[in-house]
C-alpha cells in the first residue's frame, strides 16, 4: 500500500507512514474541532507535492473557506486557484441527493485517473438529505466509490450529541464505508481548559496508533500532533527474538499455515507485539493444529 503525506505535522508516523494512496478517510469532530483546518491542510500537501486540489464544500461557501484558509497563514492558496491547480466546487445550498446522483458522476468523468486530492467538507449534509438510513448508505458508499476514481479522498463529519460517542447514525455509516477514519475530540477538562485529542479508529490495509494523541491548532502551522508515549522509531528486536521463537512450529502445523505466517512476520514492528506474550502466542497455535 503506497502511503502519501498526510499534511498534518505529526500524524503520518501514527500512521505507519501516511494516509493510503487512492484510500477514502473520515475525519469526525464537534463544531471547532478543526476538521475544515485538517481537510485543508490535506490538500494543501498535495498542491506542495504536484497533485491537483479538489475541495467540494456542502456547507460554507468557497469565500469563507479560502479566508480561514488566509487566516491561517496560507496565502499561497489564491495562487493554486489563480493557477487551476485547486478548484472549489460550491455545492452548499444544493439538494444533496440530486448533485450526488446527476453532477457527480460527469464531474468524475472529467477527472477519473487524475491522481487528486479530494476533500469533502462536510459529509453531514448528505445525511441529512434524507432520513433513509439505506438511502444514506447508497449516497454515501456511491460518493465515496467515485471520488476515489479521482484520486485519494478525505471527507469531514459533524459529530453532534454526547462528546466521543460515535455510534449515532450520522457517524456508523460514514465510518463503516470509509477506508480509514480519525476522531478529533475536543472538550473542556478540570479548570476549563481546552483539551484536544486525536484517535485513529481504524486505517484498512495500514498498522496505526491505538493510543490517544493531543493536538493543538497553531496559526501558520494548523493541527499539530504529539505522539506522547506512541513509540516514533520502529524497532524489530522483539519480532527477531519472536521470528527465532517461531521455528518451533516448523513440522509442527502444516506447512503453508508455516509459510504464510512466517511471511507475515517481515511487517511486523515491536510495537505491534507490545501487548503479546509470544511464547503464549507460539503455544495457541500449535494447540489450534495438535492432532
Amino acid at each position: 500500500m503506497k502511503k502519501i503525506n498526510s499534511g498534518i505535522y505529526g500524524l503520518n508516523a501514527l500512521l505507519d507512514g501516511g494516509i493510503n494512496e487512492n484510500s477514502t478517510t473520515v475525519v469526525i469532530g464537534m463544531s471547532g474541532a478543526g476538521k475544515t483546518t485538517f481537510a485543508t491542510q490535506f490538500i494543501r500537501r498535495g498542491l506542495e507535492s504536484g497533485q491537483e486540489g479538489i475541495f467540494v464544500s456542502l456547507d460554507e461557501n468557497k469565500e469563507q473557506i479560502i479566508k480561514e484558509a488566509i487566516e491561517m497563514g496560507w496565502s499561497e492558496i489564491l495562487n493554486y486557484i489563480e493557477e487551476d491547480k485547486l478548484v472549489f466546487i460550491d455545492a452548499s445550498g444544493m439538494e444533496f441527493s440530486q448533485f450526488i446522483k446527476k453532477e457527480l458522476p460527469d464531474f468524475v468523468s472529467s477527472w477519473k485517473g487524475a491522481n487528486a486530492r479530494i476533500a469533502v467538507d462536510p459529509l453531514t449534509p448528505v445525511i441529512w438529505s434524507t432520513p433513509d438510513r439505506y438511502e444514506q448508505r447508497d449516497l454515501i458508499g456511491f460518493m465515496l466509490k467515485e471520488t476515489r476514481k479521482v484520486g485519494t479522498v478525505l471527507c469531514t463529519l459533524e459529530e453532534h450529541g454526547t462528546i466521543g460517542d460515535l455510534s449515532g447514525t450520522e457517524t456508523v455509516i460514514p465510518m463503516y464505508l470509509s477506508d480509514s477514519v480519525i476522531h478529533l475530540r475536543s472538550s473542556f477538562e478540570a479548570g476549563s481548559k481546552l483539551e484536544r485529542r486525536l484517535k485513529i479508529i481504524k486505517c484498512r490495509s495500514s498498522g496505526h496508533s491505538e493510543m490517544e494523541h493531543p493536538y493543538s491548532i497553531i496559526k501558520g502551522f494548523g493541527l499539530v500532533v504529539r505522539a506522547g508515549d506512541y513509540p516514533l522509531v520502529a524497532t524489530r528486536d522483539k519480532v527477531d527474538q519472536f521470528a527465532s521463537d517461531f521455528k518451533i512450529l516448523e513440522g509442527n502445523v502444516p506447512n503453508y499455515v508455516f509459510k504464510r505466517l512466517q511471511a507475515s512476520l517481515k511487517d511486523l514492528r515491536d510495537r505491534d507485539l507490545a501487548d503479546i506474550n509470544t511464547k503464549e502466542l507460539l503455544n495457541a497455535i500449535l494447540a489450534e493444529y495438535e492432532e
